[in-house]
């Protein structure tokens, strides 16, 4: 049974990259009011809306219906965490979105270096 409201976010992530780890440990530990429920991708019972792969090779986050990936996934987390939401809110901003959506993007080819030195 799903206890979750339509307005709690579901964030997806890499349990098996360290990055990762220490980014939703951060995110968990602010986000006190439990608006953001946390999927680790390495475990094989969780349920995924798609392609396991793709959730693992880019950051994907769902509210409601409606999914996000990149950027936009990140935005939409900061956005249900109050001290981060207003940097949700500007993400909002197509220039803004698009300029982080380019770092994200730049970013993803240097993660698994990244995860080599955190291991």
């Amino acid at each position: 049974m799903n206890d979750r409201s339509d307005d709690t976010l579901t964030v997806w992530y890499d349990g098996g990259c360290p990055l990762c780890l220490r980014e939703i440990a951060l995110m968990r530990r602010w986000d006190r009011a439990k608006r953001i429920h946390f999927v680790d991708l390495t475990d094989p019972a969780q349920a995924c809306p798609l392609d396991r792969q793709l959730l693992l090779d880019r950051f994907h986050a769902r509210k409601g219906t409606v999914i996000y990936d990149g950027a936009a996934a990140f935005a939409a987390m900061w956005r249900a965490i109050p001290a981060l939401r207003p940097l949700g809110e500007l993400a909002r901003l197509p220039p803004v979105l698009w300029g982080l959506e380019v770092a994200y993007r730049g970013f993803l080819p240097v993660r698994p270096v990244l995860q080599r030195w955190l291991r």
